[in-house]
């Protein structure tokens, strides 16, 4: 079986196409349910008042394709430092999987009762029961987005779009494991400790927010 990716670039060498047809996408986000929904608490217009790391974090769930089939992967972003302060990936997306993103985003920060907010959109898995059960023990205010506002969550999607033009699109995964691998490389090896940001005035996260905190 020939890579879909290898034919993609044998098509645009021979100066090939294809008839349109509708490209597929994996729906992350099922806002129909009826679980609970958090007010919102933050907005990203208001990215501004946010002065300090371990203040808000975004989160959000992407997919990532391999020979196996998809990989899903979970984050929360520390708003201010742009960091990627926990995430999480496996061929599922249940709320397990956002959960022990946040876990790790709890076991690795500063993350006092009553001072983080959580912010996502209003899928099932961050307003499942075992994700507000996690906030409430360790004090996280949860804060949800509109519904259908894909403008409430743009640091995650810029974020999506970096890690997929600069290693997804440009590697042919052949597991679902090789995947997860590179990705956790790339953001705690790259994204976290190198790539430099022009909000961050030209620092990586990591050296920013070392820089915050010893403020």
């Amino acid at each position: 079986m020939v890579n879909e990716k290898r034919v993609a670039r044998l098509m645009r060498a021979n100066e090939i196409s294809s008839e349109a047809v509708k490209k597929f996408k994996v729906q992350t986000t099922d806002s129909n349910h009826d679980l609970p929904i958090a007010p919102r608490m933050f907005e990203t217009e208001h990215v501004d008042s946010v002065m300090a790391p371990d203040q808000v974090y975004v989160g959000d769930i992407t997919y990532v394709w391999t020979e196996e089939g998809f990989l899903f992967l979970a984050i929360f972003m520390d708003i201010f430092t742009r960091k990627i302060v926990g995430h999480a990936s496996d061929d599922n997306m249940r709320a397990e999987l956002v959960l022990e993103a946040l876990s790790m985003a709890v076991g690795r920060q500063d993350v006092a009762s009553g001072q983080v907010i959580a912010h996502s959109d209003q899928g099932s898995q961050f307003a499942s029961e075992k994700l507000r059960d996690k906030m409430n023990l360790v004090g996280i205010i949860a804060s949800m987005s509109r519904k259908g506002n894909c403008w409430d969550n743009a640091h995650c999607e810029s974020f999506f779009h970096s890690l997929k033009t600069e290693l997804v699109y440009r590697t042919d995964f052949k597991t679902r494991e090789e995947a997860k691998q590179a990705i956790f490389e790339w953001i705690e090896c790259w994204y976290n400790s190198e790539r430099r940001h022009s909000a961050l005035e030209y620092m990586a996260p990591n050296e920013y927010e070392k820089l915050a905190k010893a403020a």
